[in-house]
C-alpha cells in the first residue's frame, strides 16, 4: 500500500515537472548521479551549502511536512522536483538521520566551513606562543569531536566513554606535536630567521593529521578486533571480515591526513611566495 502511494505520489511530481530541469525525485537518494566525480562533487556542494543554516523553523516543518506527504501518497497537486529535493536537503542539512533531532548549527555539516574557518585562520598565525598554539590545536579538535559526535551513527549506541577517548588522544597528540615541532624550530640555530618562519607555518599540518589518526584508531579498533560487516552486489549480509576492517580503517586514516592538506600545505605555499615577490630585487 505504502509503495503504491508513492508510486503515485512520484508520477504526480514527475507530471508537474515535464517542463523543468530537475531530475525525478527520489526520496533518500542522492539528487546528482554519484557514478561520476562531478555528481559526487555536487552531491557534497549540496551537504554543505551554508544557505541551509538560516532556514526558519517554519520552513524546515513545511519541508518534513512535504516530504511526509510524498511518502503517504498525498502529494498535493503542482507540487515540483525541485521544491522536493530542496525540502529533503533542508531536512538532511538540519535534522539527524536516525534521531530526528535538530543538530546544533556549529555541528552541522552545512556549518563546517563558516565555523571552521575561523579555527583553520587561528592555526595558521605566525609567530604563535606557546599558549596560542595550545588553544588553537584545542579548539580545532574540539571542534571535530563535536561534530563527529553530532552527526554519529545512532542506529547502533555507543558508549560515551569510547567519544571521550578519542577526543583525548587526539587532543594530546595534536598539542604535543605542534608543540614539540615548535620548540625543535625555535632551537634550530642552523635555520635563518625567514627558514624558521616557513617551516613554522607547515606545524599545524603534522599534528591535525596525526590526531586524525589517533583519533580514527581510538573510536574504531574494536572492528579490527570483532571485524565489520561485508555485503555482496545486491547489499545482503554475507559474513563479517577483520580484513576488511584493517582495510576500512587504513583507507579512513589515509583520507584524514589528505584532507587537510589543501588548507593546512597550500596557504603556507602562497604566502611564501608572496612574500619573496615582494622582496626588493
Amino acid at each position: 500500500m505504502a509503495d503504491t502511494a508513492t508510486a503515485a505520489a512520484a508520477a504526480a511530481a514527475s507530471a508537474a515537472n515535464a517542463s523543468t530541469d530537475a531530475p525525478p525525485f527520489q526520496l533518500g537518494k542522492p539528487r546528482f548521479q554519484q557514478t561520476s566525480f562531478y555528481g559526487r562533487f555536487r552531491h557534497f556542494l549540496d551537504i554543505i551549502d551554508p544557505r541551509t543554516l538560516f532556514v526558519t523553523e517554519r520552513r524546515l516543518r513545511e519541508a518534513v511536512q512535504l516530504l511526509e506527504d510524498y511518502k503517504h501518497g498525498t502529494l498535493r497537486p503542482g507540487v515540483t522536483n525541485e521544491q522536493l529535493w530542496s525540502a529533503q536537503k533542508i531536512k538532511q542539512a538540519i535534522l539527524h538521520p536516525d534521531t530526528n533531532e535538530k543538530i546544533f548549527m556549529p555541528f552541522r555539516m552545512s556549518g563546517y566551513i563558516p565555523f571552521g574557518t575561523p579555527i583553520v585562520v587561528g592555526l595558521l598565525l605566525p609567530n604563535q606562543t606557546l599558549a596560542s598554539t595550545v588553544f588553537w590545536q584545542w579548539l580545532n579538535q574540539s571542534h571535530n569531536a563535536c561534530v563527529n559526535y553530532a552527526n554519529r551513527n545512532a542506529t547502533k549506541p555507543s558508549p560515551a566513554s569510547k567519544f571521550i577517548q578519542g577526543y583525548l588522544g587526539a587532543v594530546i597528540s595534536a598539542v604535543s606535536i605542534a608543540v614539540g615541532l615548535n620548540v625543535l624550530v625555535q632551537k634550530a640555530n642552523k635555520f635563518t630567521p625567514a627558514t624558521r618562519l616557513l617551516v613554522q607555518r607547515f606545524v599545524p599540518f603534522p599534528a591535525v593529521a596525526s590526531a586524525n589518526i589517533c583519533n580514527v584508531v581510538l573510536m574504531r579498533y574494536g572492528e579490527l578486533e570483532e571485524g565489520i560487516d561485508v555485503l555482496d552486489g545486491d547489499g545482503n549480509l554475507v559474513g563479517s571480515s577483520k580484513i576488511a576492517a584493517r582495510h576500512a580503517l587504513l583507507e579512513t586514516a589515509l583520507t584524514r591526513v589528505v584532507l587537510p592538506m589543501p588548507i593546512l600545505v597550500l596557504p603556507p605555499i602562497v604566502m611564501s611566495m608572496l612574500e619573496k615577490s615582494k622582496r626588493p630585487s
